[in-house]
């Protein structure tokens, strides 16, 4: 049943980002939610499509999406980003990707991030661990402080925590960057490019990171909420920190020098 949930995601997937490319650089409607973030009817067609292919498929499930949801109150729960970076899209910044996670009492069990413009298939299913177009994938074994280890970091509006003053503190200690996209970074990290992600937090943070959190873990690496601690990705979320694992405590520390 799990390999059916792989090909299911994957599936909805290769359909969000043949969208996705047709769509980039063309007209389409833009609209600004209340932090200042753009959403798009590109974003919204991916998240109906999903709701029309769950009730096709799986009837009984629910749907968890960042423009529209399908409650029946059941414990699988399909949780999705329909264009994870939509700020880069509609730029024209080909960094955007596409993730869905399958649920279950909020764990996920299944997770895809679909990034459309290198056509790379990023995937886990849990205890099997994690693949890019069917390769094995895992983390990088660099701590923090080694010539070459890079962190990601989100910052914006209304933000739960303010990633500022990390970053400077971090900076003369690691490289830092901001792809756009977290999770985007998050398969980074998954790939071993880099050894962790910021992710300061937002209402429908689930949504962003709950592939990741099963990728990024079979990968080898870790994820936490923003202050260190386990939760459920069924509903908001606390921020993340998402790291290769050996890296995790280090960063960790610096965080909670400003957020105890």
């Amino acid at each position: 049943m799990m390999e059916e949930y792989l090909e299911f995601a994957k599936h909805v997937a290769f359909y969000a980002g043949d969208l996705i490319k047709k769509s980039f650089n063309s007209d389409y409607e833009i609209e600004y939610k209340e932090d200042r973030t753009p959403v798009t009817e590109i974003d919204k067609n991916i998240n109906h499509y999903l709701i029309t292919q769950v009730k096709k498929h799986f009837p009984y499930h629910d749907v968890l999406g960042e423009e529209e949801s399908y409650i029946n109150g059941n414990d699988f729960k399909w949780v999705c980003d329909p264009i994870d970076g939509t700020s880069m899209f509609t730029r024209g910044i080909p960094v955007s990707v596409f993730s869905l996670a399958l649920v279950y009492n909020g764990e996920p069990i299944v997770g895809v991030v679909y990034d459309p413009y290198q056509d790379k298939m990023y995937s886990a299913i849990k205890g099997s661990g994690a693949y890019c177009n069917n390769e094995k994938i895992k983390v990088s074994n660099l701590n923090y402080g080694d010539k070459g280890a890079t962190v990601d970091y989100c910052m914006w509006n209304g933000a739960k925590y303010d990633t500022l003053d990390i970053i400077k503190d971090i900076r003369s200690d690691v490289k830092t960057c901001q792809i756009g996209s977290v999770a985007h970074a998050c398969m980074l990290v998954a790939s071993g490019k880099i050894i962790g992600e910021l992710f300061p937090g937002t209402e429908h943070g689930n949504c962003d990171i709950a592939a990741s959190k099963i990728i990024v873990e079979e990968a080898g690496g870790k994820i936490t909420s923003f202050i260190g601690k386990e939760q459920r990705y069924d509903q908001a979320i606390d921020g993340a920190l998402i790291t290769n694992k050996v890296s995790h405590d280090k960063l960790l520390q610096k965080i909670k020098k400003y957020y105890k």
